[in-house]
């Protein structure tokens, strides 16, 4: 299996990790994802819990073709509600 890969600036291999879902029963949406994130993958979204039957903000994924693999709004999660993975080529 093959991924798509780039160079560091340092002229390191780097294999970008793509979002390909966030877990609303784990997003909090503080929003931290969505401020890191400068390409508008993310967007906010109203998610109703049944369990406590409530509405509440989470983070969805708006623009799956802007990501690039940056990783930045994973690193800013605190509730580790993204899944990621490299693209096949």
């Amino acid at each position: 299996m093959a991924y798509l890969t780039g160079k560091t600036k340092g002229g390191k291999d780097w294999t970008p990790n793509f979002v390909e879902s966030i877990d609303p029963e784990k997003c909090i949406g503080c929003g931290r994802c969505f401020k890191a994130c400068s390409r508008k993958v993310l967007g906010p979204e109203d998610f109703y819990d049944e369990e406590t039957d409530t509405e509440r903000m989470v983070m969805t994924i708006v623009n799956d073709d802007n990501c690039i693999g940056c990783m930045g709004c994973i690193v800013t999660c605190p509730k580790k509600c993204f899944t990621v993975a490299p693209l096949e080529v």
